[in-house]
């Protein structure tokens, strides 16, 4: 079972999870179901994937007390707003039939549309009227947190950002680490893209096991939350059985090594302005 790690709201969140992006709403409480049962207690959604409902059906079905579970969703990047973000905060709990969310997230900062403060602020008024547990963001550069930081004097507990070993964002950790905000990596694998990289293929043959379960042990001894996806039943029973080994020193090197200023698969949130 995954460790918990602990928050700077004097929450814990569970440090592996499942992340339910472009996972497919017609099968999305079918998968997530299937987490639930390998041991996966850390849902990852958001309103932009649209199967906010197929998650809140599994959980309905899970039979697995709701203490145990821990569901994140995102905030839409159309709703910064304050009475859009009420809005939309409403549709996602109904969506989910919860009564309180473990963790929002403002999905992107999209610093031309200038509203982010305006949606942290919103985030804040719902954790204080016991609607959230945990609030923080996604995808947010340091100068996005410095400002609403800044503007605001509330700390986000969780930034989840691109991050893999081609992309490690080791020039934001130390940041993170002052502010003790937390790193969640999405796209751990990197879309899929690492999995025939030969550093990672021979360290993996070394311990026995595959190279997405090497990556997301990887991100664990990081210190960093990790929410791989994958709609494969095998592979997601797999995904969470990285208990049992430790990369190495030499290990951890050679993986350091991939990593590559070019290596980001997602959009840039510097310049990132889609609405959803």
């Amino acid at each position: 079972m995954p460790a918990r790690i602990s928050l700077n709201d004097g929450s814990s969140i569970p440090q592996l999870g499942l992340g339910v992006w472009q996972v497919d709403p017609d099968i999305t409480a079918k998968v997530v179901g299937w987490g639930i049962e390998a041991g996966y207690r850390l849902i990852d959604t958001a309103e932009g994937y649209r199967n906010e409902e197929g998650v809140g059906q599994a959980i309905r079905q899970a039979g697995v007390a709701r203490n145990e579970l821990y569901i994140t969703s995102k905030l839409r990047n159309g709703a910064h707003r304050r009475d859009d973000a009420l809005r939309a905060f409403d549709e996602t709990m109904e969506k989910l039939g919860l009564e309180q969310l473990d963790l929002f997230l403002i999905h992107w900062p999209l610093p031309g549309q200038d509203r982010y403060v305006e949606a942290w602020k919103t985030l804040i008024e719902l954790r204080d009227a016991g609607r959230i547990r945990s609030i923080g963001v996604s995808n947010f550069n340091q100068d996005h947190l410095e400002r609403i930081i800044g503007e605001t004097g509330v700390t986000p507990a969780v930034n989840q950002i691109e991050l893999h070993p081609r992309f490690q964002q080791r020039d934001k950790r130390d940041y993170h680490d002052r502010h003790n905000i937390r790193i969640e990596s999405w796209s751990p694998l990197g879309s899929g893209r690492l999995l025939d990289e030969p550093t990672l293929a021979a360290i993996a043959r070394k311990h026995g096991k595959t190279v997405a379960q090497t990556i997301i042990r990887w991100h664990l001894q990081e210190g960093l939350i990790v929410i791989p996806k994958s709609v494969n039943r095998d592979r997601i029973a797999a995904n969470i059985d990285v208990f049992d080994f430790n990369l190495d020193a030499g290990d951890l090197k050679a993986i350091e090594g991939l990593d590559s200023p070019d290596g980001r698969t997602g959009s840039n949130p510097a310049t990132a302005s889609f609405l959803f």
